[in-house]
C-alpha cells in the first residue's frame, strides 16, 4: 500500500479534523462564560459571541471570534497597497530614525554621531523655537554623511526657514535624501495661527532633480495627540494631503508629481493590531486617491513614518514606557512603516539623555534584526482579525474623509471647528474610561509605585501657542496633576483600617491601597481626617459601626467603605462614601486631596 504525498509546499494541518461552524464555537464560548455562574440560566450562543466584543475609539470594535474568511489579499508593491509598498528587503527592514530637538547644538552634534555610529540609519532634527534654530542646523548635522544617511526635519513655528536651513546644509553634496518637512496645515493646528500654504510649492520646485528627497510630511500625530481617534486622526491626514495637491496643481506642479512628495508621520500606540490596521489602511486609501488623481501605480502607496504615541507616554514610572514602545514598534513592523521614531522612555521629563536614547534606538533595531519582524513583508497578512481591523479603519476613515471635503476641505473644517469638535467628542467619550480606570495606565493608575518617579531631566523649550491649538494631551496628565498635588503635603496619607484576619480584608486592602497611590497618597495607621475601613461582608455585619465609631472618635472627618456601603446592613447611612471597582478614581482622589488640605493648581501652600 502506498501513500501519496502532499503536494509541495501544502500542509494539510486540518486533516483528520472534524470542520467546525460558527455556532460550535460560539456554543464553546458560551460554555466558558457560563463557568462562573450560579444559577441554572445558560448564555445564548449569540449572546456570547457579543459579551466578547470591545469597542475601540473612533466607532471600531474587535470581537473575540473571527474565523475563515475567503479574500483576495493582495501582493506588496500593488494596489491597493494594503500589504506594503514593495517586499521588504532582508537585510534593510526599515529606517531607524532618531529624533533630535536640542537646542544646544553642540549636545545635538553629539548625539546625532553617537545614534549614527550606533544604528541609527537616518536623523530627524525638530527646528524652530520648541526645537533647533534654524542658525544651528548646520554645527547639528556637521558629523553626518549626507550621501549614507537621510535627513529630515519639522518644526511648528519655522517651517520655511527649516527647510531652506537643511537645503543650505546639503548644497550640492549628493546627499542620498530627506525630506523639508513642511506641512503648514500641522504647523496651524499645533499652534492655532493661520496655515500659510504659499511657500510650499517653491520649495518643492527646489527639489527638481533631487532623488530621495520629498518636501511634504503630513503629521497625523498633531490631531492624535491632541486627543482625536486614529480614524479621525487618518481621515484628516488624508484631507490635509488632498488640499497639498490641490494647491501644488494650482501651482503649476502635476499631481503624479506632487504625489511623490507627500511622506505620512502617524502615532504607534500600545495597541499593537491598531497600529498595523492603520498604517495597513492609510495606504490603502491614499492608494485610492492616487488613482483618482491619475498618480502611476507604483507611486500611489503611501510612505510612512510611525512614530510611538506621546499620548500614551507616562511621567511617572517612566521604564513602563519601554513596553509600551516595544510593542508600538511591532505594531508599526507589521503595518509595514517605512520609518520608525521611538521617543525615549523618559521623553515626558525633558530633553533625552545618551541612555535614554540608547535604549530607545536598540527597542526597534532588536525587533528589526534579533526578533527577525524586520525580514517578513506584512506578517500579518491573511490574519482575519487583522485584515477585518484593516477594513474597518478604512471605511470609517474614508467616511470621515468624505465629512471633512463636503465640509469644503480641511481648511474649512478647521475654520468652521468640525477638527475641534471631532477632538472634543474623542475625549469625551475617553476619559471617563480613564477616571474609572476601565482604560488602565499602567504605572499611573494602575499598580503605581510611590517611589519610581519621574527623572530629573534639563526641559524643553515651551512652545507658544495661540487660542484654538490641538496642545498635545496625554492620558495619564490627570493622574499626574494629582500626584503633584500629594507632593505638596507633609504626610500625603490616608487611615486604612483593616478587619478580621487576611483572608478577610488582603484582597480589598491591596485595591484601595492601589487605588490610593494612584493620586500619590499612602497608607496611614494612625488616624487622620480621611479613612477607609477595608474587609469582607461578615467583617462589615458584626463589627462595621464599631470600627466607623472608633474612626470618628479619633478624629477621622471622612470614613469611606472599601466596597459597597449596603454591605454594613443598617448601618450604611454610617459611612460618607464607598470605594469600589468601577467608580471615578479622579474624582475621588481630587476629594481626598482637597480634605488633606493639598493646593489646587497655581494656589501656594
Amino acid at each position: 500500500m502506498t501513500t501519496s504525498s502532499p503536494p509541495q509546499g501544502h500542509l494539510p494541518l486540518a486533516e483528520g479534523f472534524d470542520p467546525r461552524t460558527r455556532e460550535d464555537w460560539q456554543r464553546l464560548v458560551a460554555d466558558v462564560l457560563d463557568k462562573r455562574r450560579t444559577d441554572d440560566a445558560r448564555t445564548e450562543p449569540d449572546a456570547a459571541e457579543a459579551a466578547l466584543v470591545t469597542a475601540l475609539d473612533g466607532g471600531l470594535t474587535t470581537a473575540g471570534l473571527y474565523l475563515r474568511e475567503d479574500r483576495p489579499l493582495g501582493v506588496p508593491g500593488a494596489m491597493p497597497f494594503t500589504r506594503g509598498r514593495a517586499l521588504r528587503e532582508a537585510t534593510l527592514p526599515w529606517d531607524v530614525r532618531q529624533l533630535h530637538d536640542d537646542p544646544d547644538p553642540a549636545r545635538g552634534r553629539t548625539a546625532v554621531l553617537d545614534d549614527l555610529e550606533h544604528g541609527v540609519t537616518s536623523v530627524w532634527v525638530h527646528v524652530g523655537d520648541d526645537g533647533v534654530a534654524p542658525e544651528d542646523l548646520a554645527e547639528v548635522l556637521a558629523d553626518v554623511r549626507l550621501d549614507l544617511a537621510p535627513v529630515v526635519v519639522s518644526s511648528a513655528t519655522d517651517q520655511p526657514g527649516a527647510a531652506r536651513a537643511l537645503l543650505d546644509v546639503v548644497g550640492d553634496s549628493g546627499s542620498v535624501g530627506g525630506n523639508l518637512g513642511l506641512d503648514p496645515v500641522g504647523a496651524a493646528l499645533r499652534t492655532g495661527t493661520a496655515p500659510d500654504l504659499e511657500p510650499v510649492a517653491g520649495l518643492v520646485a527646489a527639489l527638481d532633480g533631487r532623488d530621495g528627497w520629498r518636501a511634504v510630511t503630513v503629521d497625523a500625530r498633531v490631531l492624535h495627540d491632541a486627543g482625536a481617534s486614529e480614524v479621525d486622526a487618518l481621515a484628516v491626514a488624508l484631507a490635509t494631503g488632498v488640499e497639498y495637491l490641490r494647491h501644488l496643481e494650482q501651482a503649476g506642479i502635476e499631481p503624479a508629481v506632487a504625489f511623490r512628495h507627500i511622506e505620512f508621520r502617524v502615532s504607534a500606540t500600545a495597541d499593537q493590531f491598531l497600529t498595523a490596521a492603520v498604517l495597513r489602511a492609510l495606504r490603502r486609501t491614499w492608494a485610492r486617491i492616487g488613482e483618482a488623481v491619475g498618480a502611476p501605480e507604483a507611486d500611489r502607496g503611501a510612505r510612512t513614518h510611525a512614530v510611538t504615541s506621546l499620548r500614551m507616554a507616562t511621567r511617572e514610572d517612566p521604564f513602563v514606557n519601554v513596553l509600551r514602545n516595544t510593542l508600538a514598534t511591532f505594531g508599526a513592523s507589521i503595518g509595514g512603516a517605512d520609518a520608525i521614531t521611538v521617543l525615549p522612555h523618559d521623553t515626558v521629563a525633558g530633553l533625552p539623555e545618551r541612555f535614554s536614547r540608547r535604549l530607545a534606538r536598540n527597542t526597534q533595531i532588536l525587533l528589526a534584526d534579533e526578533s527577525n519582524v524586520g525580514r517578513v513583508t506584512d506578517p500579518g497578512g491573511g490574519s482575519w482579525y487583522l485584515e477585518s481591523l484593516t477594513d474597518e479603519v478604512a471605511e470609517r476613515a474614508w467616511a470621515r474623509f468624505q465629512e471633512v471635503e463636503r465640509a469644503g476641505g480641511v481648511l474649512a473644517a478647521l475654520r468652521d471647528g468640525l477638527l475641534r469638535e471631532w477632538v472634543d467628542a474623542a475625549t469625551a467619550g475617553r476619559d471617563p474610561l480613564l477616571a474609572t480606570r476601565r482604560r488602565p495606565i499602567t504605572g499611573v493608575s494602575m499598580f503605581p509605585n510611590l517611589a519610581d518617579t519621574a527623572p530629573e531631566r534639563r526641559p524643553r523649550a515651551t512652545l507658544t501657542t495661540a487660542d484654538g491649538a490641538f496642545v498635545p494631551r496625554r492620558d495619564a496628565a490627570v493622574f499626574e496633576a494629582l500626584r503633584d498635588r500629594a507632593r505638596t503635603l507633609d504626610a500625603p496619607q490616608v487611615t486604612v483600617r483593616t478587619l478580621g484576619a487576611q483572608r478577610d480584608f488582603g484582597a480589598r486592602q491591596g485595591f484601595v491601597l492601589n487605588l490610593l497611590a494612584a493620586g500619590g497618597l499612602a497608607a496611614a495607621d494612625e488616624v487622620g481626617p480621611v479613612a477607609v475601613l477595608a474587609s469582607s461582608r461578615e467583617q462589615y455585619v458584626a463589627h462595621g459601626a464599631e470600627a466607623v465609631a472608633e474612626l470618628r472618635a479619633a478624629g477621622a472627618e471622612r470614613v469611606l467603605l472599601a466596597g459597597r456601603a449596603r454591605e454594613l446592613g443598617d448601618d450604611a447611612g454610617l459611612v460618607d462614601g464607598e470605594v469600589y471597582d468601577g467608580m471615578d478614581v479622579v474624582a475621588l482622589l481630587t476629594d481626598l486631596l482637597d480634605r488633606l488640605g493639598a493646593p489646587t493648581e497655581g494656589e501656594t501652600r
